[in-house]
């Protein structure tokens, strides 16, 4: 199975949810922690895309270069990627974006509307950025108009073409069979954005994966629009346990969303609810009662908590063996010596 690349949209879609008014010290240090995460291509900005910034949808607290320059100046091996779409922003408004320090862009356009952004592919691949067709509200569309809308993206220049569920109405069976559409009539790559609205955000993600997709959205702890898209840490967990190869670190993502992500929620009073003991329990595949004895452990013989679970779960641990616990913590210890 081919890799998959993932896109992180905490800093775009995410905007909705903080009413667009991430500043660019949060972007920075959002940035920086997807960027040593290993995440391939990091958006941001308004989450209606560039200039989205109206009364219509909402006005951001910082204008688009400003938070672009801010991301740019964060990036060491990521795309930084931003949202157009037609009709909100512009070709100049790319220019610009690029000229700040955006190197892929994404187009986004109505599932039957792909031609109100040929002009739009055709530009950002003349200047030389990678080149998204993002096909939103995928579900409004039957297979083969899907289809014929992705190949319209396709002919104009576009690198991957996406079948975006902007409503989180589909369920996996959509997805794959859209996704399989795709896969055999286009000769570029295929991408899918899931959000979480019914609840299957990583059942479709896995969907398109399994259907031939290679592009797959998410953001930290599902921050987006709505119920939210699919969890970017929740994602790299599922990826490993199937042996899909990435190139994302769990840890590090877990920790972009704990370290990074929540205190700039909570500064914002926002309720935070990022439970990723619960989703590294599963992971490792222990029992939930033995998360209280291993933090202890952790912090007695200074180690990552995760490693002491990971191990147990290596081991096969079940309830009434908790000595364990103290027992993988104290071995993990000295080999850290």
């Amino acid at each position: 199975m081919p890799k998959a690349i993932l896109t992180d949209t905490t800093l775009r879609d995410g905007s909705h949810t903080v009413s667009h008014q991430f500043t660019p010290e949060d972007v920075e240090k959002i940035v920086s922690s997807l960027d040593q995460a290993g995440i391939d291509i990091i958006e941001v900005g308004h989450g209606d895309g560039l200039t989205g910034s109206t009364i219509n949808y909402g006005f951001s607290k910082y204008d688009d270069s400003t938070l672009i320059k801010a991301a740019a100046s964060m990036i060491t091996r990521a795309k930084l990627a931003v949202l157009l779409v037609p009709g909100i922003g512009t070709i100049e408004d790319l220019k610009e974006a690029k000229a700040n320090g955006v190197t892929a862009v994404r187009i986004a356009t109505h599932v039957t509307e792909a031609d109100v952004g040929e002009q739009h592919i055709k530009a950002a691949k003349d200047m030389g950025l990678f080149t998204v067709g993002f096909l939103m509200m995928a579900h409004m569309a039957d297979v083969d108009r899907v289809v014929e809308e992705a190949g319209k993206m396709e002919s104009y220049g576009a690198d991957v073409v996406y079948v975006t569920d902007s409503a989180g109405a589909m369920l996996p069976k959509d997805v794959t069979e859209k996704i399989s559409a795709l896969r055999k009539h286009l000769n570029v790559a295929v991408g899918h954005h899931s959000h979480n609205n019914l609840g299957v955000a990583i059942a479709n993600s896995l969907a398109a994966i399994e259907a031939g997709a290679t592009y797959i959205d998410g953001s930290l702890s599902g921050l987006g629009a709505g119920a939210g898209n699919t969890s970017t840490e929740t994602l790299v967990a599922v990826l490993n346990k199937m042996g899909i190869e990435h190139n994302a670190d769990l840890y590090k993502t877990m920790d972009a969303s704990t370290e990074a992500l929540l205190p700039i929620l909570e500064s914002k009073g926002l309720d935070a609810k990022i439970n990723l003991d619960a989703m590294i329990m599963g992971y490792a595949g222990v029992y939930s009662s033995f998360m209280l004895h291993a933090k202890r452990a952790a912090a007695r013989f200074n180690v990552d908590v995760r490693d002491i679970l990971i191990e147990l779960g290596n081991r096969k641990a079940v309830g009434g063996q908790e000595d364990w616990i103290i027992e993988v913590a104290h071995e993990l210890s000295n080999k850290a010596i």
